[in-house]
């Protein structure tokens, strides 16, 4: 099981866990407005526990990159969590709003209310928080309806990126409207037990995060100004390669990771991996762009050298080591560019490690496979491109035939994420074990 599904699975069975400690799901007596009522309490603590874990990962918080793979794994998560806010919320409100409807259509009689403790009885806080209670259900019916489509927006891939940017930081304002939510309405009892000081302090966490992201601060301590010191463009690949000079205060990177890029204030950040080694002596550093979307399309036009740009990083573990005796690299398309660098860094710092590259593309270019040759032979990695359009598909059985040791060897892959799950489900059908197929999880929503 992968990191993220564990931390996934861990985190439903905690809450889910500590919530029974306080509460149960089969109240007595059994009625449709007794379980309602607890129903309620459950998903409202699931609902609201998801979603600050998400606001927390948006920060894209170093010390949590090892443990859950890298960020590109991170946003994974992020991506499941919303999903799950999302089921969980509309089963929340269905069974607040859909009751209610139910009443008034006579499908449903309502029970008789007991008797209402008085605010002496209740105390100070207990009591204030009840008389909010209307305005919280409103707020958070409300903040519910834009969140919906605010979460459906995120999760439409024809939505523009730089629009996605935009709405889905309206999330954070939102959330802030869903901790009031909760704070009000959870059952007071709870707040001195378990699940109260967790929820409580995932809430705080969650607070802060939403007024990082809503002031901007999402990765601030990690910015590095840069100028843009050479372009080139291969047209037959519709890629472009840019040079960035750094100033001071670059941490270094290691081959495999990725940084996100500001050339535009108003486009915003955009994730790109590194596709050189790092030299702290000059501080330079390249990505490589393919024409995938709108945005790309516009840099090879937009992009001027001398021009400022701001990056950010660098993330991810997509790093190359492990302990097997051999490896083998798959990079489709674009997906070639983390290799690139880490050619570049073993030509400059060169290992024993047999390594068997192999590059699945469309397109020719022979500029760039010139490079490409180059950059494998200095740093003594055996080098396979596949025309696709002429060779037809690279799959496991034609990697299996030039890699016969290939049960020693891990493999790291970049590129398509179908293409991933074919290869791996191949390659593990055959005997690989999971744990040595490593991919990079490029989606960033």
């Amino acid at each position: 099981m992968k990191p993220i599904q564990r931390f996934y699975l861990a985190l439903l069975l905690t809450l889910t866990f500590l919530w029974l400690l306080a509460d149960t799901l089969a109240p007595t007596p059994f009625t449709y407005f007794s379980f309602r009522t607890v129903f309620m309490q459950y998903s409202g603590v699931i609902a609201i526990s998801v979603m600050s874990i998400a606001m927390l990962l948006a920060l894209r918080p170093r010390m949590v990159e090892p443990a859950l793979d890298g960020l590109d794994k991170m946003y994974r998560l992020h991506k499941w969590l919303g999903i799950t806010a999302l089921v969980v919320a509309i089963l929340h409100w269905w069974w607040g709003q859909g009751t209610k409807w139910m009443v008034s259509w006579g499908w449903l009689i309502r029970p008789a209310r007991g008797r209402r403790p008085t605010d002496a009885e209740l105390g100070m806080l207990e009591a204030w928080l009840r008389s909010q209670r209307g305005l919280a259900e409103t707020v958070g019916e409300w903040a519910f309806y834009a969140a919906v489509v605010l979460l459906v927006l995120a999760l439409v891939k024809w939505f523009p990126y730089r629009l996605f940017k935009k709405t889905h930081n309206w999330l954070a304002a939102l959330y802030l409207a869903f901790v009031y939510h909760a704070v009000v309405l959870l059952k007071f009892a709870y707040w001195t037990q378990p699940i109260g000081w967790f929820v409580a302090a995932l809430l705080a966490g969650g607070s802060v995060a939403a007024i990082m992201v809503l002031s901007g601060r999402i990765g601030a301590g990690r910015k590095v100004r840069g100028t843009i010191e050479s372009l080139r463009y291969y047209p037959e690949l519709r890629v472009l390669e840019t040079g960035i000079a750094l100033e001071a205060g670059w941490p270094g990177h290691v081959a495999g990771q990725f940084a996100f890029a500001t050339s535009d204030s108003k486009e915003g950040a955009h994730p790109y991996t590194i596709a050189s080694a790092w030299n702290p002596e000059d501080r330079r550093i390249t990505f490589i762009t393919k024409a995938l979307g709108d945005h790309t399309r516009r840099l090879h036009d937009r992009l001027k050298v001398g021009m400022p740009i701001t990056v950010e990083g660098p993330y991810g573990c997509f790093d190359f080591q492990d302990k097997q005796p051999r490896q083998i690299w798959i990079g489709a398309g674009i997906g070639i560019t983390p290799f690139i660098a880490r050619m570049k860094h073993l030509a400059a710092a060169p290992d024993h490690l047999p390594v068997d590259l192999f590059h699945s593309t469309s397109a020719i270019d022979e500029d760039a496979f010139g490079k490409l040759t180059a950059d494998a032979k200095a740093a003594g990695i055996r080098l396979h491109i596949v025309i696709s359009s002429k060779e037809g598909r690279l799959d496991g059985a034609r990697i299996r035939a030039v890699v016969p040791d290939w049960k020693n060897a891990s493999i790291w892959f970049c590129g398509p994420a179908g293409f991933a799950q074919a290869l791996r489900a191949d390659f593990q059908h055959h005997g690989l074990a999971p744990q040595h197929f490593h991919q990079e999880l490029f989606e960033m929503r």
